[in-house]
């Protein structure tokens, strides 16, 4: 059993029930994206798939502290993960 601590609202939990986030590139800059298979090369954090701890992170600005980004990332790509990855739970 592996265990990480969500940036959102801090809990720790098994590794299995997040989902790792990783820092990308685009043309307008750097991109925050889900990586659900965990297999993406670079730094990484861990976030649980609900809307709560994406907004908790959000406002704390947790991805740029976790993945040591500079300015402000775009996380569109994560936060519409995140709201797919809700309602197919519901």
């Amino acid at each position: 059993m592996v265990i990480r601590t969500c940036v959102g609202c801090r809990q720790r939990a098994e590794k299995s029930t997040l989902v790792r986030v990783v820092a990308g590139r685009s043309a307008t800059g750097v991109t925050v994206e889900p990586d659900p298979d965990g297999t993406r090369p670079g730094r990484g954090a861990h976030l649980h798939p609900a809307e709560r701890c994406l907004q908790l992170a959000l406002d704390r600005r947790a991805f740029v502290r976790a993945l040591r980004l500079e300015g402000s990332p775009d996380t569109e790509a994560l936060t519409d993960w995140v709201r797919n990855e809700a309602q197919r739970r519901a």
